[in-house]
């Protein structure tokens, strides 16, 4: 009896410990929400590296904004000047970039199937598109950021007139306010990949991702600049309320808080351009909002 005692003993750890190691096993297998979350920022990060799309577009923009600043005489006029003469510009080439990181980051997953392998780990749609969406960012930001640093070095390396003192009153030049540009651009960018991560999930193909891609820049770059305009005419819009309105639309949120905070500024005087609290407020929203639409997308069944 006692032996069969000790058997049974023996077999119940065996049973046990086997238990445990098949516990460790499945842990070390199955990683957890973070660890996938890592990994997705990680993998977008080098899928940004390796295209060569993604590098051109940054010496294009480097190229674009200098002949601009040139052309425009700003580098030898200082960083207000520069700043006027690259609003436009930013503008349109912003948008059409952070477009183009984003508007088949996620369609390209799902088209390999990544998407399926990822559903069977304890990952949530919203881990996958901020995942996503952090690694384009990284990449988008320093598209925006290193050709507005080139002409920040260029203005500071040229002749100029401007005064090289950090002023903080109204009325002087100062690397702080085109410092002001580049935040306010990068802002504008990654609102704008937020929208473009919205249109690859929703998008159920590459041409319907490039027909949505082409709207939603038309959209944000004519529609409702003209939408305001014509509630404007019409007399829906009270001019009472129209730099509250510019929030709707990220364009001109954009544009006002540059002005706002950089040629206004600089001045000393002019006519407000934003309200800075809803500016900054609509461009949030949408960004958050488009995120939103793109985790509803991934996460329906």
């Amino acid at each position: 009896m006692s032996g069969e005692t000790g058997r049974g003993d023996g077999m119940a750890a065996g049973t046990a410990e086997e238990a445990a190691v098949s516990v460790d096993t499945d842990a070390r297998i199955t990683p957890d929400a973070s660890h996938l979350l890592r990994t997705i920022f990680a993998r977008e990060l080098r899928t940004v590296v390796r295209t060569r799309t993604f590098l051109l577009l940054g010496f294009a923009l480097t190229a674009v904004l200098l002949g601009a600043a040139w052309v425009g005489g700003g580098l030898g006029a200082g960083y207000v000047a520069t700043t006027v003469d690259l609003l436009t510009p930013l503008e349109l080439l912003v948008p059409i970039v952070a477009v183009a990181f984003g508007y088949r980051a996620v369609l390209g997953d799902e088209r390999r199937g990544e998407l399926d392998v990822l559903e069977t780990y304890p990952v949530k749609a919203w881990q996958i598109v901020v995942g996503v969406y952090l690694g384009r960012a990284v990449g988008l930001i320093a598209a925006v950021l290193v050709p507005l640093g080139f002409v920040g070095g260029a203005i500071a390396l040229s002749d100029t007139d401007a005064s090289p003192i950090y002023a903080t009153h109204g009325g002087a030049d100062s690397p702080i306010l085109f410092v002001r540009l580049i935040v306010l651009a990068i802002l504008f960018a990654l609102v704008v990949l937020a929208v473009a991560i919205a249109i690859s999930a929703v998008a159920s193909a590459a041409r319907s991702a490039l027909a949505l891609a082409v709207v939603a820049l038309v959209v944000l770059l004519v529609g409702l600049d003209l939408l305001l305009v014509y509630g404007l005419s019409t007399g829906f819009l009270a001019e009472t309320s129209l730099l509250h309105a510019l929030a709707l639309s990220p364009l001109s949120a954009f544009r006002g808080l540059v002005l706002e905070s950089v040629v206004v500024v600089a001045a000393g005087t002019g006519p407000e351009t934003a309200a800075p609290i809803a500016s900054i407020a609509g461009l949030l929203v949408w960004g958050l909002a488009s995120l939103a639409v793109a985790t509803w997308s991934v996460g329906r069944p």
